[in-house]
Formats: C-alpha cells, structure tokens, sequence
C-alpha cells in the first residue's frame, strides 16, 4: 500500500506543477520597484536563517548540557560552570549558580537579542520605504525620478474582472494592461463594490483597491513579457480566478497597440458574422457589454470592441479559443460561479454566429 501510495504521490507531481504555468513569480523581478522589494526579501530571509541557526543551535546546547548534566549530578560535580562565589554585586551568595546563569539567558536572549533582530528589521524596512520617498519606483540610486510624463492607467476592480482605461488615448480594455518598457507607468487605483488589492509580484508590491477611494502607484518593466497580476485581498466566491495580465511592449509597438485600440470596431464581413453582430445588439450582450463604433454600450460587463485580440476570458479563467468561448456563452456559471453573465439559450447556428461576429473584433 505504502509503494502505491508513493507511485501515486510521484506521478501527481507534474499535475500539480502544471498548476504553476504562468503564476506569479515574486522571486523574478523585472522592474526596479520589484527589485527593491526583492532585495528586502532577501536580506529579511537571511537575517530568520540566521535567527533559525542561532535557535537550533542552543536548542541542540541545551539538550546535551542536559545529558551532561544529568551524567555530572549522578557523579556529584558541579554542572553549572560557575564558581563558588562566583556572583554579581547584587545576587545574594547563596543565590544558586545555575539561576544565575538562567538568568543571564533570559536577559540576552529573552531582551537583547530580540531588541537587536528588531532593530535590525526595522531598519532594513526604514531604509526600503526612504528609497520608494526618493523614487516611486524604489531606485535610489536613481535619484528623484521625473513622474509627471508617466503614462496614465486606470485599473477598476470589480466583481470579478478587471476594467483598464487609458484616459489620455480614450481606451477602455479589459484584464489585460498593456505597458512600454523602460518607463515609468502611473497606475490609479478604483474599487466597485467591495475590496480588492492590486499586485503583480514581478513588478511592485500590492496595493489596496477601496470602494470611494483612489489609490495610486507607479510600475515600470524592464524588458518585455507577460507578467501575471492577481487580487491579492479576498473579495469573494471568485476571489481566485480574478486575474490579468501586464503586457510589456517596446514603446513603438505599444504605440501601434495604443492606435489600434482607439479605433471603433471594424465591420463585420459575411453573412454570418453580420447575423451574429445583430444578435448581439438585440440581445441583453449590448445591455451589459459595449462595443465602440457600434449601439451597444452597456457597462455592467468588460468593453468588448477588441475583444478578439485578449489572451484570456473571464479574467484568466479560460484561454479565449473559439471552444472555450462557446462553452463560456452557452453556461457562463459552469465556468466561473457567481459571475454576473447569464446563461443564455441560443440555437447552434446562433451560437455559430455569434462566435463568427466575436471572432471580428480585434
């Protein structure tokens, strides 16, 4: 039993690991504010190793002095290492070694090492939050980093998607921040309905999201990529499936992004995907989703007007395929409970449809 138990524990291994594609990566910082937040780590993992060290070293002191000292009493020595008469000025002499001794473990080990490991932490932090006072971004070394040429992004969180505005460009996407290298990014931070916090570890720290209040934090990547963002603070049944994506371009191509996505959706070509847009708008879809260049402008849900070209559905819940989107349509709770989108009762060749005029929105 025990061999089946460990064969099935080993073959599990790279199931669970396929669980790890594409998670958070806190240990790989790819900007300057995530690399000072890094370096704290680090030198706070060192400062407990060696904590861990010292402890388990008296622990192991501590058990053999006993064994010692149980071996010594049996023999009639003293154990304690002091000396007859050996006591400070204001320790009574009939005060027993051995409580003296206790007591100078309390007073070092029990105050002034942990006064010191304190001070220690506290300064360690003192010295990061002074860097992040210097540069929104952490860099001291950078010296007072120019902020007001930032580029602009407001991210909404709701329940539970992530709505992205780019109020410069007039660009409203959804769980998906697209972003140039190599410079500073503005990010504001609004919460509807409940709390959510902001984080992707491979570019700064996490930041709360409160309904009635804005937040704001700069982030910058360093090379291009797609970074994975989480809600970092419990918001609910979907708490874990509200995710997105920071897509770091060079500045030319995000430039090109940026033009692409302020212009209205193209129209639809073909029958059926002309079919599927009419259904669209006469459905509750244009109640709750917009579309630019179209009559649908609903709100509730994310924009849809370049859907197509978004990596993901459902905030990170589904590749966006043609399957999985059939499969979101057809029974949206199946694949993310307690999401606002209802299921709907569409016939085959609308559901074709459908997907065709979706398919058209890049």
């Amino acid at each position: 039993m025990n061999k089946i138990l460990f064969g099935f524990g080993v073959a599990s291994i790279p199931w669970l690991m396929s669980g790890c594609d594409r998670a958070p990566a806190a240990l790989d910082p790819q900007g300057p504010a995530a690399a000072t937040i890094h370096g704290l780590s680090w030198q706070l993992i060192g400062l407990g190793s060696l904590i861990y060290v010292v402890v388990s070293g008296l622990l192991l002191y501590a058990l053999f002095r006993r064994r010692v000292e149980r071996t010594s009493m049996q023999e009639g020595r003293d154990v304690t290492g002091a000396k007859q008469g050996d006591h400070p000025a204001d320790t009574p002499a009939d005060t027993p070694a051995d409580t003296i001794v206790g007591r100078r473990i309390v007073i070092w080990g029990g105050m002034v090492m942990p006064a010191v490991v304190l001070l220690v932490v506290g300064g360690l932090a003192l010295n990061t939050l002074l860097a992040f006072a210097t540069d929104p971004l952490g860099s001291a070394s950078s010296g007072t980093r120019r902020t007001d040429t930032a580029l602009a992004i407001e991210v909404i969180g709701h329940q539970w998607w992530w709505e992205v505005i780019y109020p410069d460009a007039k660009v409203i996407t959804a769980n998906e921040i697209h972003i140039p290298t190599g410079q500073p990014i503005q990010i504001t931070l609004r919460a509807e309905g409940v709390v959510h916090s902001f984080w992707v570890p491979q570019l700064h720290g996490k930041l709360d999201m409160i309904p009635g209040r804005t937040n704001r934090f700069y982030i910058q990547a360093d090379e291009t990529g797609e970074f994975r963002g989480i809600c970092a603070e419990f918001c609910g049944i979907q708490h874990a499936r509200m995710l997105f994506l920071v897509i770091a371009h060079p500045p030319e191509t995000f430039a090109q992004w940026l033009t692409a996505q302020q212009q209205p959706a193209i129209t639809p070509e073909g029958t059926s995907a002309q079919q599927g847009q009419a259904l669209f708008l006469e459905t509750p879809c244009a109640q709750c989703h917009a579309v630019a260049g179209t009559t649908a402008a609903g709100r509730l849900g994310p924009d849809l007007t370049h859907f197509a070209g978004r990596r993901e559905i459902g905030a990170g819940t589904l590749a966006n395929t043609r399957e999985n989107l059939a499969a979101w349509l057809i029974n949206p709770q199946e694949k993310k409970t307690g999401n606002l989108m209802p299921a709907t009762t569409l016939a085959p060749e609308e559901l074709e449809a459908l997907l065709d005029y979706l398919a058209t929105l890049e």
